[in-house]
């Protein structure tokens, strides 16, 4: 290991808002970031898939590099930063060969690390190096460093989360503004909001990869996206939200997870919470995760989930460990001790929230209540709203059901011929 006066220097492969960030942090505060990391932290050489687009930032200093992979193998490198993205190709590539040629990595990559961190684990492990990717999960919101050190002494109930500020945004200007998904959607895309391909964000992928990385390291498993169960937010209606609200709920795209007798629970989907919790009051793209540990009980971690100077701060963080010689497990456990989780649908009961059109005939309620009855499932609250054109639209909220007994009555529902539509449910979470 080099002397600590030594200089830590950076690869950066990426120079996108991020990447650019991240020069902006090293340029501002030098002195600071020395003292703070015993040790000078420069970079030495970049790479970028456009060396003339104007990035706002000088880099004349540092060296050009045709592609990513040749950072990986530079003796004047210490550190490779990936922040190209994508679970395959050159952001992979040049992750396994920088740990191949002795480089510690830094991440934001979630969608990799989502889906191959079980090998990279074992493959920077074997050779004695780190990875770290705070930037990975939920912004400038430190939780990978507040789950791998902070809470390394409890053992944790469950994880849940906003993980995605652009569904957050969507949900929340849908309810301020009083505009159809469809429209906060394109807005969304205007601002540029949605990633390329928008299922990513309100389909729930991105989320969902955050989520997986979470639950590794809050259950020491083996990351297993292909266990989690991903609905996104496309079918979450103006009236969903409106009439969620009347009934004192506020609609979020929430990422849950917890280990049961069962095996691993992992689920992605827009549910129905307090408005008066802290997820409920969650406005815009702020990200917000939820820690239940067995000794500390809950904690919320709050802050921006995106953005240039956020995500570029959390970069700079694992860059700031790795400077002061900070090692540890990938997941905060040696990647040969995870174990493989079994994955188990969410069966933990809870309160759902119903909407019904139901076609304006006599008895079309009684039949409805029948279908919930035999299904073992009691109402709580029920509200019916005007007439329109021959319809009636009807909200439920059930007593505690399990998600077996939603869905068979969901099935059995529009089978009654008093159903106009497709009924909608969403799970009531407690938090």
């Amino acid at each position: 290991m080099s002397a600590p006066s030594t200089p830590l220097r950076l690869g950066i492969a990426g120079l996108g808002t991020v990447g650019i960030g991240v020069v902006k942090i090293i340029q501002a505060h030098a002195d600071l970031l020395a003292a703070r990391a015993g040790r000078p932290v420069q970079i030495t050489a970049i790479c970028a898939r456009d060396r003339q687009r104007n990035r706002d930032a000088d880099l004349s200093g540092y060296d050009w590099v045709d592609c990513a992979t040749d950072l990986a193998t530079r003796e004047d490198v210490d550190v490779v930063v990936e922040l190209i993205g994508g679970d395959e190709g050159i952001a992979k590539d040049t992750i396994e060969l920088a740990l191949d040629n002795g480089k510690d990595v830094v991440t934001a990559n979630k969608a990799l690390l989502a889906i191959h961190g079980q090998a990279l684990a074992e493959r920077a492990e074997a050779a004695g190096r780190v990875i770290r990717f705070e930037a990975a999960v939920a912004g400038g919101i430190p939780v990978i460093k507040t789950m791998t050190e902070s809470l390394a002494g409890n053992r944790i109930r469950r994880v849940m989360g906003v993980m995605n500020g652009t569904c957050n945004y969507i949900l929340t200007r849908m309810q301020s503004a009083g505009l159809p998904y469809e429209t906060v959607f394109e807005e969304a895309r205007q601002l540029g909001y949605l990633e390329a391909d928008p299922t990513l964000d309100v389909g729930g992928i991105d989320a969902s990869h955050k989520l997986a990385i979470l639950s590794s390291i809050a259950f020491g498993t083996r990351v297993a996206f292909d266990g989690v169960e991903i609905e996104g937010i496309e079918r979450v209606s103006i009236d969903d939200i409106n009439r969620a609200a009347d009934m004192g709920y506020r609609i979020k795209l929430l990422g849950v997870a917890q280990m049961t007798a069962r095996g691993l629970e992992q689920r992605m989907s827009p549910c129905l919470v307090p408005a008066d919790s802290p997820l409920g009051q969650l406005e815009g793209g702020t990200n917000m995760v939820v820690i239940e540990g067995d000794a500390v009980g809950q904690i919320v971690l709050r802050g921006a989930g995106a953005g240039e100077g956020p995500t570029a701060s959390a970069v700079m963080s694992d860059i700031i460990e790795i400077a002061r010689g900070v090692r540890m497990p990938v997941f905060g456990q040696p990647a040969a001790g995870l174990a493989s989780p079994q994955p188990a649908r969410t069966a933990v009961p809870a309160a759902y929230y119903l909407r019904l059109t139901l076609a304006d005939k006599p008895g079309a309620l009684a039949k409805v209540a029948t279908v919930l009855g035999d299904g073992g499932i009691s109402i709580d609250r029920m509200r019916q709203y005007g007439h329109e054109s021959g319809e009636a639209p009807v909200l439920i909220v059930t007593h505690k059901t399990t998600p077996e007994a939603i869905e068979h009555a969901m099935e059995v529902l529009p089978r009654t011929g008093v159903i106009t539509g497709e009924p909608v449910e969403l799970r009531i979470e407690e938090v």
